[in-house]
């Protein structure tokens, strides 16, 4: 036993002796270092800034979805309205792939120059581009304003891995739930805004007119609402403290070799290009690239389902309605999340939570097509409670997949491996909208098929 004692102390102290020597005085990184070892329990402002720019980048993923259905309309390139669903997964799409072909690049970035800089670049951009998706007037100008705010969206992969950085280890489940919460409240929250305050001069007469700015451009007015707070959040995040080690080379290197030796230092530098090997990190990708893709798929289909008529297996709701469901599945959500979620991770551990999440959800979503056939108060009340599980399931699935992704890698590589997953889970979410969109107008035109006619079509191939 002592000469095991023995044996093991050098390697300790040289990597106590390594983090002193290494924490240099102008590193953003080593001063984060410095101050979560002082700091004494939760670091609420930081907190604050994660859950802010968490909702940035969700808001106007989804916020589209009530009114898309009207949108399409408007444009006038349907030819029947059974197709509006093809043409408005197409711009659900766009999105997607735009950032798709830019999320690696952003994440390089991240890893080089730092996070703040990604998120003011990522926060500034949704003020423009959402912007100009609101003032859309056609089919075009949306698919293309919307490539573009996918483009410029680098958020969601550089706050996941800020928030792994600023807190202390103890906290970090806590800090990555805090993302995947607001993330998950945002893509509530974003259609329930598309919802209350789309087409406001047909809503509100009394208070916008036709020949108003919001009367000549009916979708302007959910989407100047998100810019806005984007805006504020973009003001907001000068003052996040940057997480990234910046050193000098030399002195790293000087410093790396006197502790560890030239052999261990090039074995450092060579396991940055290795990620594509990384098997723990892989694997979680892969799934959360398929979770992605139903999650996606979902949110365009419940959309489009909820405001379609009850003659082709709809519910025949406004916008309103759709944005009502919405909301009470938002409020539950934070609840969730900020009570229970917490102890069922510590309690199962994320892998757990992720696998139990999947499993649960395929009996609920085969259960949606079946709420059309309710009215009333009970068709209210059972969308409403399928909403709510549905979303508890998700962000629970999403928050283990975050805290898996984010230990399987170094922190030099977090941006990076960031970067790949949301490359690879933008490539899945490409697919979903315009997927999902063919699906549901399919469905639509199969309403007395033998096997699984109209809506029981699209829900059961989302799963």
């Amino acid at each position: 036993m002592e000469e095991t004692a023995t044996s093991n102390t050098p390697s300790l102290s040289r990597k106590k002796e390594k983090e002193a020597i290494l924490r240099f005085h102008n590193c953003p990184g080593c001063k984060i270092d410095r101050l979560k070892e002082e700091r004494v329990g939760l670091p609420y402002a930081h907190l604050s800034y994660i859950w802010l720019v968490s909702l940035c980048t969700a808001l106007p993923i989804s916020s589209l979805y009530p009114f898309i259905y009207f949108m399409i309309r408007d444009f006038n390139i349907a030819s029947q309205e059974e197709d509006i669903g093809y043409y408005a997964g197409f711009v659900g799409s766009s999105f997607m792939i735009g950032r798709a072909l830019t999320s690696l690049f952003w994440g390089v970035l991240a890893d080089r120059y730092g996070r703040k800089p990604i998120i003011l670049v990522g926060t500034f951009s949704v003020v423009i581009f959402n912007t100009m998706f609101g003032m859309s007037s056609t089919f075009w100008m949306a698919i293309s304003s919307r490539f573009l705010l996918g483009c410029f969206n680098s958020l969601l992969g550089t706050i996941r891995t800020y928030a792994s950085e600023v807190c202390r280890e103890e906290y970090q489940a806590l800090a990555l739930s805090v993302v995947s919460t607001s993330r998950g409240i945002g893509l509530i929250i974003g259609p329930a805004i598309g919802g209350f305050f789309a087409q406001p001069a047909e809503k509100y007469p009394h208070l916008f007119s036709e020949n108003s700015l919001f009367g000549r451009f009916p979708y302007f007015l959910p989407c100047l609402i998100i810019s806005v707070y984007s805006l504020a959040v973009f003001i907001a995040s000068w003052w996040l403290p940057e997480t990234l080690h910046i050193h000098g080379a030399l002195e790293v290197e000087e410093a790396s070799e006197h502790l560890l030796g030239q052999n261990e230092v090039k074995a450092e530098k060579a396991s940055s290009f290795g990620l594509l090997k990384n098997w723990p990190l892989m694997s979680t990708i892969i799934v959360y690239c398929v979770f992605s893709l139903q999650e996606i798929a979902y949110t365009e289909v419940f959309s489009l389902w909820a405001v379609s008529d009850k003659s082709f297996g709809g519910l025949s709701f406004s916008s309103q309605d759709v944005g009502q469901v919405l909301a009470i599945s938002g409020f539950g959500l934070l609840l969730f999340q900020l009570l229970l979620y917490p102890s069922i991770e510590k309690l199962l551990g994320p892998l757990a939570v992720t696998r139990l999440s999947a499993v649960i959800s395929i009996p609920i979503l085969s259960a949606y097509p079946y709420i059309a056939l309710l009215s009333g108060f009970t068709l209210l009340v059972a969308v409403n409670c399928a909403s709510l599980i549905r979303n508890f399931l998700s962000v629970s699935l999403v928050t283990g997949i975050f805290i898996l992704l984010n230990k399987s890698v170094p922190q030099h590589e977090r941006g990076a491996a960031n970067g790949i997953s949301m490359t690879a889970m933008s490539v899945s979410k490409a697919f979903g909208p315009a997927g999902a969109g063919a699906l549901f107008s399919l469905a639509q035109k199969r309403q007395v098929a033998a096997i699984l006619p109209g809506t029981k079509f699209s829900y059961n191939l989302s799963l």
